[in-house]
């Protein structure tokens, strides 16, 4: 995959992270994807969510140890 934007969001807690990552596609061109590193387990729940509210691609969501991966495409 080919990442455009990579935000770090470790240590935020809902709803950071999704606001974070709005405003980050907001600045993105259609098509690119945005990875967004999270530490808070709600957020797997909220991706899902924020991309189906949006009409951003939901493309890849991955938990590795206590980090949670999200990876949208921009509408």
């Amino acid at each position: 995959m080919d990442i455009h934007k990579e935000l770090d969001t470790r240590g935020l807690n809902c709803p950071l992270p999704i606001l974070k990552a709005k405003k980050a596609l907001a600045e993105m061109q259609s098509g690119e994807l945005l990875k967004v590193v999270a530490t808070d387990p709600g957020s797997l729940r909220d991706f899902q969510a924020f991309a189906k509210q949006t009409g951003n691609e939901l493309v890849d969501q991955q938990t590795l140890e206590k980090e949670f991966i999200h990876v949208l495409r921009r509408r």
